[in-house]
């Protein structure tokens, strides 16, 4: 008799610890899916990004370079923002590169540079979203 009971408690134990490891797995399952850091498509980032045209400027030494650029936001709201502000938008590509000089554009590092300049500058005037992202499409220096 006594081991009967034992057996069931056991059983019982056993059923609620397999229950509980079952909702605790599906409910963790349901709040960290594949939504977490889900990259977007070429089409979304498309929607939300603007062309800035060919921008001729002079740099800080006797150079000048013609420029081009994509810019990426994180929403059409944001998108819609920077198509208002394209002025405020060139102003700030100007002025960032007439304090540069030819050579810090030659290479990679100096186009990232003003790649990631751009953006902070960019993201301090936005007030409906933020920069995702800046792409040099053409460069010229001369």
């Amino acid at each position: 008799m006594k081991n009967n009971k034992l057996l069931m408690i056991m059983i019982i134990l056993l059923v609620a610890i397999t229950l509980v490891g079952a909702i605790a797995l599906v409910v963790v399952l349901k709040f960290t899916g594949d939504d977490a850091a889900k990259e977007p498509t070429i089409d979304e980032v498309l929607e939300a990004s603007v062309d800035i045209p060919e921008i001729t400027t002079n740099l800080a030494t006797d150079d000048f370079i013609r420029i081009s650029f994509k810019i990426q936001t994180d929403s059409k709201k944001a998108k819609e923002e920077l198509e208002k502000r394209d002025f405020q938008v060139k102003n700030i590509i100007i002025q960032e590169l007439s304090e540069m000089k030819a050579e810090e554009l030659q290479g990679k590092d100096g186009k990232v540079k003003l790649q990631d300049d751009l953006k902070t500058k960019i993201n301090e005037v936005m007030q409906e979203g933020k920069i995702e992202m800046v792409y040099i499409t053409q460069a010229l220096l001369q």
